[in-house]
């Protein structure tokens, strides 16, 4: 156990919390030491690789990590950039350092959790709050079981005291200069396709743009959030997913615009934008409770779907060339700026499911590789949800229909033609279904289907019902499975 007088030194080991507000790591290591040293491990075995110098997820990182270090700089520190194993790593800088202490922010991935329990056997390390508002321990049912439902644990999880006020950033953190750093990967910059700036500054302008002024987006985030054609969400997620914003921060800054909401507009906008934050946590509480949801679908009746191995289908996916233009248009925005709207993503990933039938994990993997805002649980947590297969998860049998879902979230077809310039000239009537224009249209407006954009990789209405004939298998044939 540490002893509790102020120590000399301690390592505030950064992995996803890059900021200096709201870190409660970093204060807990504050208050315990006279000097904080800012330590960022690249351990290879436990972040992915970049399979090119642009790839993103790594790329907004390491952009995220010198817009910390230009931070830190400014109150008299820096951030020290070491890599490769993180036990080995951090063991070697409190012996440089003399420090006492290694001060994280708890993670709650399963892999992650195992890994900080072992080095907790051989290291000084003490884990802090912050990823979540709530702990995922302290949202749980009257007999002390997690919740698996959404609903009940939004009411359990509002009706839980405030968490505290919200920490300011430390004025000043010298670090003693001889401690020694590595560049912070050099060779990685984000492309100029993504349009998100990294660091703690702009994730507060975002959300001050989002929720502040006289007549905030978040005023009218209930009714517009889904439509894929306006810029109406607080694009927050990447740093979130980052740490370069706290919850806690998010949750304030929308309890800061319900005060002055007006109506009844104004403050449903605002209650659906914290029931994002709270889904959030919801998912993170499933992932810290049952950490097998990572392997396996959470509802043990479908575990034995039959899904196809469909090589060619998937590529087709990857690429946004299913033929289906709110499909496809999403997958190019994926591909060219590694973030999705939420809509995007479920229309995405229920053609992936439904329609192919492919494996949700196969989608779960890509989006993961892809996304700059990728967490493990709000990740796993919306595929099982479009799959049908996990906690309060959409009902097996309902099966997005990407024209209807085009239409009604993209009316005009302003989403589609941004991302597919193929089908520019497309008229609005056609845009979704570009498959039904007649021939002499079809090359009027410069798109011949099968030419210039791809026809229909599946029949919708006949893939529909192939989906629902293998779950009503699956769900007949795992009648009587116990839960997990």
């Amino acid at each position: 156990m540490l002893e509790t007088h102020k120590m000399d030194t301690a390592l505030w080991w950064i992995r996803r919390d890059l900021r200096l507000g709201d870190n409660q790591a970093l204060a807990a290591a504050l208050d315990q030491a006279g000097t904080v040293i800012p330590v960022f491990v690249y351990d290879s075995k436990r972040l992915m690789a970049p399979p090119a110098p642009g790839y993103k997820p790594l790329a907004f990182l390491a952009e995220g990590l010198r817009r910390l270090d230009a931070d830190l700089r400014a109150r008299g520190s820096r951030l020290i950039f070491r890599a490769g194993e993180s036990a080995t790593q951090l063991a070697c800088l409190l012996a440089e350092t003399g420090a006492g202490a290694i001060w994280a922010e708890e993670e709650i991935a399963p892999a992650q959790r195992e890994h900080d329990a072992k080095l907790a056997e051989t290291l000084p390390l003490c884990l802090a709050g912050g990823l979540t508002i709530h702990p995922p321990d302290a949202v749980r049912r009257a007999g002390g079981r997690p919740y698996a439902v959404y609903s009940p644990y939004r009411r359990a999880w509002q009706a839980l005291p405030a968490t505290g006020l919200v920490l300011a950033a430390p004025a000043r953190l010298p670090v003693p200069p001889t401690v020694a750093s590595r560049p912070i990967l050099d060779e990685l910059t984000l492309p100029a396709g993504v349009p998100f700036r990294p660091g703690e500054t702009e994730a507060h302008h975002r959300l001050q743009a989002f929720s502040e002024g006289s007549s905030p987006a978040i005023f009218r985030y209930a009714e517009l959030r889904d439509r894929l054609d306006l810029d109406v969400t607080s694009q927050l997620s990447p740093y979130l997913r980052h740490g370069m914003i706290s919850a806690r921060q998010a949750a304030a800054g929308a309890s800061a615009a319900a005060e002055v909401a007006s109506d009844d507009e104004a403050r449903q906008g605002v209650d659906a934008w914290l029931a994002e934050l709270i889904w959030r946590e919801f998912f993170v509480s499933v992932l810290y409770h049952w950490p097998d949801v990572t392997k396996q679908s959470f509802n043990p009746r479908l575990r034995q779907v039959s899904w196809h191995a469909d090589q060619e289908g998937f590529d087709a996916w990857c690429r946004g060339r299913t033929g289906y233009p709110v499909v496809d248009a999403a997958m190019r925005q994926l591909a060219h700026t590694g973030w999705l709207p939420n809509r995007a993503r479920m229309i995405a990933a229920s053609f992936l499911v439904k329609d192919l039938m492919i494996d949700w994990r196969w989608g779960e993997r890509w989006f993961m590789e892809q996304l700059i805002d990728g967490d493990q649980a709000a990740n796993n947590g919306g595929w099982q949800w479009v799959a049908g297969t996990g906690t309060d998860a959409a009902p097996y049998f309902r099966v997005f229909n990407p024209v209807t879902q085009g239409r009604r979230h993209d009316p005009a077809g302003t989403y589609v033609r941004r991302w597919l310039p193929e089908l520019a000239r497309v008229p609005d009537t056609y845009v979704h279904a570009p498959w039904q224009m007649p021939a002499e249209m079809q090359q009027a407006a410069g798109c011949v289907v099968g030419r210039d954009y791809p026809a229909p990789i599946v029949d919708h209405a006949l893939a529909r019902d192939r989906a629902l004939a293998a779950y009503s298998h699956a769900w007949q044939a795992g009648n009587g499975r116990s839960g997990p």
